[in-house]
């Protein structure tokens, strides 16, 4: 009777509990099995090609590490080792001085900093070789001026050497590290800067000893984004004479025709992509500084004149290098093809692109609200677990997830056809793999952490208490998320929408291989022309593609500019109100 009596109270205690609890984390089953599910989805190509890789290779991999991987391997790491100095000192130095510094265009170069983001590294090598090899027009100008018509009677650097991809890809990518750099500056107090003058660090001390050391974890993370892209891309390393592990994996599936190589090499990719992602994380939670909410912003000073106007070159060079000269070549290629505006054949490739980036969005930003708020409802570490799985694939190149996402998709395609031939008596080929549906499913996998990040970021500044009133009005979890919250998470949903269709419009790796045949893309027609020696047949696509790249970069702009205006309006308001409660 004594524990008939404990368990009876027991219940009384959880009854009222349950009847206590916030009604946000009565949590409806449905949404953890959707939570399941595109995780598994997620994690599905990465397990297909680590099953490919240890499945039977006819002898491939002996083949490759002995004459494949050794180079492959050497050059992806002085590649990536390359980028990282480009993109840490251009993004660092040019960060520092915008935010530290008064000069003469630095209104302008503070958001002009940001246009080579809408310069895809495909585009930006072909611009390049277009500038810079022998026929182009910067040498034939030197040519012109040494009144010389032979290559052995002057130097001129290589553009398709390592070192050429180095400086070209670190040009279009410095922009990752000098946004986190740059927010990371105009958080530090002006009054740990102050100190340290005081102390008598000069300039150089400041930023090496105070001010650098507190924006590391924030220049790793900047970094590390910068190199996964590197990674990833393929268009301009194989057009510039790099052999790459991205590159390996597409010549050994495509042209030695093995899958299984592919994979092999795949996962030594995964495992290098892995890596870089612990070291953003190590980043995110080391090293965490608190200036507190009375800290003063940092007031850029003046530079006299001379020095300004070094200053305001030495930043205005990225911009340059990154954006100025590949629209230009752009523009002049596209102006010489005039004539290809009405090829029907461009129209298709951008109805095409257009098309698949309407739905990959659509379907991404509905996956990633789903995910988001499914952790909403239940908070803990198993729904934060499969988010986190379901995000996983930013991590992972284009040529990984190409591969993986064949054998699921065969698979399925297998399924269905079994089934309308036992319950219809069709017969049916491929419906998945080699389809559109394929390509849509590697860029919802590819970018699905965009949604994930953006809505859960604007779920976290909803009050519980919207949910609350909801579900005590009647509405049940699809009906809240519906009718009350996503009214209020557009600007957040129309963010992650913007940058998704935004990214799959410029995506080269993937749609080259899971492609249908004779399926055309505006990204694919660049690579092609430029595959075959004829960049100016591909300008008009690479011209749209840029052009709409430019998009999420205007709205980063405006993002960047509304926090320093809110800094501003926070200093000012601090200061006028030490000046009401001064004693004079």
């Amino acid at each position: 009777m004594a524990g008939d009596g404990g368990e009876t109270a027991r219940a009384g205690r959880g009854a009222r509990e349950e009847a206590t609890m916030p009604a946000v984390h009565r949590h409806e089953p449905g949404w953890s099995v959707a939570v399941a599910v595109l995780a598994a989805a997620a994690l599905a190509p990465l397990v297909a090609v680590v099953v490919l890789a240890f499945g039977p290779s006819d002898g491939v991999w002996s083949h490759l590490v002995s004459t494949v991987l050794p180079r492959a391997i050497a050059e992806t790491a002085w590649l990536m080792a390359g980028i990282g100095v480009v993109t840490g000192v251009v993004g660092v130095g040019a960060a520092w001085a915008v935010t530290m510094y008064r000069f003469p265009g630095r209104r302008v170069l503070d958001w002009a900093l940001l246009l080579p983001l809408a310069v895809p590294t495909y585009i930006a090598a072909f611009a390049a070789v277009e500038l810079l090899d022998f026929a182009g027009p910067v040498q034939s100008g030197l040519r012109a001026v040494l009144g010389v018509t032979s290559k052995r009677d002057y130097w001129f650097p290589e553009v398709r050497t390592l070192g050429g991809a180095v400086f070209v890809m670190g040009t279009v990518l410095y922009p990752y590290v000098y946004l986190s750099a740059r927010a990371t500056f105009l958080m530090q107090s002006a009054a740990a800067l102050d100190v340290a003058r005081t102390l008598g660090a000069g300039p150089w001390r400041l930023f090496f000893r105070v001010a650098l050391p507190l924006a590391r974890p924030a220049i790793a993370v900047g970094i590390s984004l910068a190199l996964m892209e590197s990674l990833n891309d393929i268009g301009a390393v194989q057009y510039l004479g790099v052999r790459t592990l991205t590159v390996s994996v597409y010549d050994t599936w495509l042209n030695r025709n093995s899958l299984a190589g592919a994979a092999q090499i795949s996962v030594a990719m995964l495992a290098a992509m892995f890596a870089l992602v612990a070291v953003e994380r190590a980043a995110r939670r080391r090293q965490r500084f608190h200036a507190g909410s009375r800290a003063a912003v940092v007031v850029p000073r003046p530079l006299p004149r001379g020095r300004g106007l070094a200053v305001a070159a030495l930043c205005a060079l990225p911009v340059v290098a990154g954006f100025v000269l590949p629209a230009l070549v752009l523009a002049r290629s596209a102006l010489r093809r005039l004539d290809q505006a009405s090829d029907p054949a461009l129209a298709l490739a951008g109805f095409h692109s257009i098309a698949l980036a309407v739905v990959a969005a659509a379907s991404t930003v509905a996956a990633g609200a789903a995910v988001a708020y499914a952790v909403r409802l239940k908070p803990g570490r198993w729904p934060r677990f499969g988010a986190a799985i379901a995000s996983i694939g930013y991590a992972v190149p284009g040529t990984v997830l190409a591969v993986g996402i064949l054998m699921p998709l065969s698979s399925l395609d297998a399924a269905l056809a079994r089934t309308l031939r036992d319950l219809f008596g069709l017969a049916a080929g491929l419906m998945l793999a080699g389809s559109g549906a394929g390509l849509v499913y590697a860029y919802c996998v590819r970018f699905l952490a965009v949604p994930i990040g953006n809505v859960e970021t604007g779920l976290g500044r909803l009050s519980p208490h919207l949910d609350m009133a909801a579900r005590t009005l009647g509405r049940t979890a699809a009906g809240t998320l519906r009718d009350v919250l996503l009214p209020l998470l557009r600007p957040s949903i129309a963010t992650a929408g913007l940058i998704v269709f935004v990214e799959t419009m410029k995506e080269l790796p993937a749609t080259v291989l899971l492609r249908p045949f004779n399926f055309e893309t505006l990204a694919t027609t660049v690579f092609n022309a430029a595959s075959r020696e004829r960049f100016e047949d591909g300008a008009l696509a690479a011209l749209a593609i840029v052009a709409v790249g430019l998009v999420p970069v205007i709205v980063l702009a405006r993002a960047s500019a509304g926090g320093r205006n809110l800094a501003r309006r926070q200093a000012s308001a601090e200061i006028r109100d030490a000046l009401q409660h001064s004693p004079a």
